[in-house]
Order: C-alpha cells, then structure tokens, then sequence
C-alpha cells in the first residue's frame, strides 16, 4: 500500500510520518536548480520526472515494507491546479504538467496512491504551528496557506471519483489506514482522464 499524506504548508505532514516510527518517502527538498518556468513544456518535464523519483521510492519502499507513506503526494499534480485557482499561476502551467503526467501513467512510472491523509488545519493553527516550528523558514507560508481551500477541492473530486481513497485526518495510529484495501491499477490512464473532468472548472 502506498500511503500520501497531504496537506498545506504546517499542517504537520513530516510531523506525522515521523511519528509512524516507519521509513517514509521525503518530500521534495528544493535544490535551486529548478527550471524559472519560462519554457512551460521543459518546466512540467522537470517536475514529472520528480514526481516519478518519488513515485518510484515510494514502489522501492512498498516491496520492502509493504507500506509506503510519502510526505506529500508523490503525484503532486494539485499544486499547479491549487496555484492558478487562487490566480497565482495561469492554467496554462496545469495544462502543461497534466500533459506530463499523464505520459508518466501511460509508461506506468507514475500513479495514484491507494490512500491519501488529508489534513486542513484552519488558518490560525496553520501559523500557530508555522510558528512554532523554527527548523523550516517556509518562505512561501502565505501563499501556501491560500491553497488550503483549493487543495481541499482537489481531494474532494479524487475522493467522487474513487470512494475510500481520501481519509480526512492523520489518524494516531496506522491500523486504520491499513483496513483499506489497495487499489486495483494505480497507473490507469482512463482514471486520470475522468479525474480531470470531476475537477472544478477554473477561469483561464
């Protein structure tokens, strides 16, 4: 079972797989050699092929362990879609990378998690716990934190399209995420076309 555990910004994600005492699969860490977007085509390569890093440690994890809890969807095609729904990114840049990712499902190097942990704290806890936490800088908190209603839309429409697959909390202990039975095809094509069409309707 793979295991994505999703959030905004200080919604304790790291906080929680850490405290499963289990081997998890990081999140991205920025490296300052990401592409400035001005080429939108190599922009969604580059981070589909991040996406698929992850997605592949997470299957290295899950062979291993049979469990495999990723900090932050490895698909991470929501951020994109979160940022042009508050009018921070054009949908041109979603398009993009919807058209990336959905080359990663047809090569079956990229796929749908079995289940996703979501937690939306509101606002205040969200600063409350940016705050109280000096080891991350989080430069981007603000922005971020205008994501949470948008993110929130996303998982709704995965969780219309495929019932069971998004659990709306950390819960204290993995036993019952573990009662969920593992999806069938993770990589299918056709669910992610049907995906695009349950999503919201943005205004270009």
């Amino acid at each position: 079972m793979i295991i994505a555990v999703e959030g905004p910004s200080a919604a304790g994600k790291t906080t929680w797989c850490r405290a499963t005492g289990r081997p998890f699969v990081a999140e991205y860490s920025p490296t300052g050699r990401e592409p400035d977007g001005s080429d939108p085509n190599e922009h969604a390569r580059y981070w589909s092929r991040v996406n698929t890093q992850r997605w592949t440690q997470a299957l290295v994890l899950e062979e291993t362990t049979d469990l495999a809890i990723c900090d932050s969807d490895p698909l991470k095609l929501h951020y994109s879609w979160c940022l042009a729904a508050v009018g921070a990114e054009p949908i041109s840049r979603f398009e993009h990378e919807f058209a990336a990712v959905r080359e990663m499902f047809l090569d079956r190097r990229l796929g749908f998690a079995d289940v996703v942990l979501l937690s939306i704290p509101d606002p205040q806890r969200l600063l409350a716990q940016r705050n109280g936490d000096p080891t991350r800088r989080r430069r981007h908190f603000d922005l971020h934190a205008r994501l949470s209603e948008p993110l929130a839309e996303w998982y709704a429409a995965v969780e219309r399209l495929d019932p069971g697959r998004v659990l709306p909390s950390f819960p204290e202990c993995l036993d019952v995420v573990e009662q969920v039975p593992p999806r069938p095809d993770r990589c299918d094509v056709h669910l992610l076309d049907r995906f695009l069409d349950e999503l919201p309707s943005l205004t270009r």
